[in-house]
């Protein structure tokens, strides 16, 4: 069984030849805490509190993570199990009658809104990033501080105390949907959407209908996922000339998922429609930049209409459109790593199916050296490969057989 981050954080104290004492004086917190991490009284604690921690011990606030989370989002055998437990407890706290978590933990000091935003803030920068593993090792922690922000912050406080959790499950659900691991993933956002709806903050509860529908589109529940989708636009739709950034992205992004549901459930004219009201938004959006971009995965924006329409295409069997549509991409600072990395893949489905595998694997080759973390998660890039090698008439080139070896498909 995979050490915890208690009995990381113990090895590693005992080789810097620190008391408990020691340590928690040079980083700032209690011994209870310590204590309890390493014996494993306590399950997670605050990134903030690990960041101390880490300072303290002169290494890395992942080096406490230790090897779990990487197994995890590697696919490695029989490591998902082990790895998701943590976030499995956070995810479905016990509660007792009155709804009170029987383990919250406020730790040493109750948390900050501001402390607990920038918590989220920090988790969303290793998602984008494409470091899944550190991401999934912050989420027990994560969730657990928006649990007890939730439970201490005042009244005046509550709202954006749901918001904040909202977004801390927003979280959650796309990275459980990246490892496939849909079950989670819908407890993870609809407890997004709870605390949306507590926040009564509309642009939030927006921001997590939208990865609601990505799941549903996941699962094969298209019909679902565009009502979602467009029900819930219909809902927040601004006033053109007086939206806010925030109010345009958050409807914009919707109609973008309704979209790609509407196209997988072949009616191709509602989706065009659903993106032309969406290209309308965009143009008015311009270059304003999106505040809630970071903490809800919205990269809503001209480019990402764009590339929707290229899925559309794609989706629809058209190759060669999808090809053309992508020559007219001009990159937006709004649009998020893996939406770019999910054109590529469309960009390289097209060129198999144009009979251009040569152009297909060089794509492949460059998400392979920009995100391989992302890349070994998507079905879609073992199809793929997949493809290409059933359909190529030469021997396997060394790169072929590294993409297929990295994906995982057979050959």
């Amino acid at each position: 069984m995979e050490p915890t981050i208690g009995e990381h954080l113990a090895q590693i104290r005992r080789r810097s030849t620190l008391t408990q004492e020691q340590l928690a004086e040079r980083a700032g917190v209690s011994v209870e805490t310590i204590r309890k991490l390493e014996q494993g009284e306590r399950q997670g604690a605050r990134t903030a509190t690990l960041n101390k921690l880490a300072r303290a011990l002169g290494v890395s606030t992942s080096a406490l993570f230790g090897n779990a989370a990487r197994a995890v989002t590697d696919r490695e055998p029989d490591a998902r199990p082990l790895s998701l437990v943590g976030v499995r407890r956070a995810l479905t706290p016990v509660v007792g009658l009155d709804g009170s978590p029987l383990d919250l933990d406020l730790g040493d000091q109750p948390p900050t809104l501001a402390g607990v935003r920038r918590t989220v803030a920090g988790a969303n920068v290793s998602y984008h990033a494409n470091d899944y593993a550190v991401t999934l090792a912050t989420l027990p922690g994560m969730l657990g501080e928006a649990r007890a922000l939730v439970h201490a912050a005042p009244g005046d406080d509550q709202p954006a105390a749901h918001a904040i959790a909202s977004q801390a499950h927003q979280l959650a659900g796309r990275l459980l949907i990246q490892l496939r691991q849909v079950d989670l993933a819908h407890v993870a956002l609809t407890g997004a959407l709870d605390h949306a709806r507590l926040s009564g903050d509309q642009v939030v509860g927006a921001s997590a209908a939208a990865p609601m529908c990505w799941l549903l589109i996941r699962q094969g529940r298209f019909a679902e996922a565009e009502r979602l989708a467009v029900t819930t636009a219909d809902r927040v739709e601004p006033r053109m000339s007086t939206a806010s950034a925030a109010e345009l992205a958050a409807w914009g992004f919707l109609l973008i998922k309704g979209a790609g549901a509407a196209v997988r459930d072949a009616r191709d004219d509602d989706a065009a429609e659903l993106l032309e009201l969406a290209a309308a938004g965009a143009q008015r959006l311009g270059d304003r930049p999106n505040p809630n971009a970071d903490v809800a995965g919205n990269d809503f924006s001209t480019e990402a209409v764009r590339l929707m329409q290229v899925e559309c295409a794609v989706i629809a069997g058209q190759p060669d459109r999808a090809l053309d549509l992508s020559e007219g991409v001009t990159r937006s600072p709004q649009v998020t790593p893996s939406s770019r990395q999910r054109h590529r893949l469309d960009v390289a489905w097209s060129h198999v199916q144009t009979g251009r595998y040569a152009d297909a694997t060089d794509v492949l080759v460059d998400l392979r050296t920009a995100a391989p973390a992302w890349l070994r998660q998507q079905q879609y890039a073992r199809d793929i490969v997949q493809s290409i090698t059933e359909r190529r008439r030469r021997a396997m080139s060394a790169e072929l057989a590294d993409l297929t070896s990295l994906v995982g498909c057979t050959t």
